[in-house]
């Protein structure tokens, strides 16, 4: 998957566009940095969201599997005026050690296979302050929805409705499953995405 993430990001445009997900703003809605607020970007890509949040005021710190990406986010955050702690880790493999305000993740987690779900998750809400918001998205199959011309083998099966329930003991803020439309491979397809935003209350059960 490595490999095939350097050969994306290695064109000189980028893959995904520069323009953050509408998420994005929902963050600044809910969470507004009026104080400091460390965000972790979780599969950051080529960093369009990552410098986004870096630039409107929160302290980022981001991770992509991709050494192509890390680096183009790195061009991409002095571009921008910003500093991002940014690194290189696999989903699979890296586990939090340090609280963050806000954990954040699009178009990455769907990479985590179902036999590691529970122990990543229990992760990232151990290691989310409190009050502070788990805000995912990921990618889900439906029988009406064709492969993607670009997906890899390293993508695994996520069933509609299974990212709410791994969060059941939080406060779900936001959730909806959408189907929209992709070009990133260059030929116009569709994806179904379930998106969320969780918040840490202590107490709820």
């Amino acid at each position: 998957m490595k490999n095939q993430y350097d050969a994306k990001y290695a064109e000189k445009n980028y893959y995904w566009g520069r323009k953050p997900s509408p998420i994005c703003f929902k963050i600044l809605e809910m969470m507004p940095p009026v104080k400091s607020l460390k965000i972790l970007v979780i599969g950051c890509g080529e960093g369009r969201n990552a410098i986004f949040l870096a630039r409107n005021g929160y302290n980022v710190t981001a991770f992509d599997l991709s050494s192509v990406g890390v680096e183009k986010t790195k061009r991409m955050a002095e571009e921008a005026g910003v500093v991002i702690d940014i690194f290189r880790a696999d989903v699979n493999e890296f586990r939090l050690t340090k609280e963050y305000d806000i954990l954040f993740s699009i178009g990455t987690l769907h990479y985590i296979p179902e036999e590691l779900r529970n122990g990543v998750f229990e992760n990232y809400k151990k290691y989310t302050s409190e009050n502070g918001l788990n805000v995912f998205s990921v990618l889900i199959q439906k029988p009406f929805i064709k492969k993607a011309p670009d997906s890899e083998k390293t993508d695994n099966k996520w069933i509609s409705g299974e990212l709410f329930g791994y969060y059941h003991d939080w406060k779900i803020e936001y959730c909806m499953e959408e189907v929209f439309d992709c070009i990133s491979s260059g030929i116009p397809h569709k994806h179904a995405s379930n998106r969320m935003i969780a918040k840490k209350i202590s107490g709820m059960l």
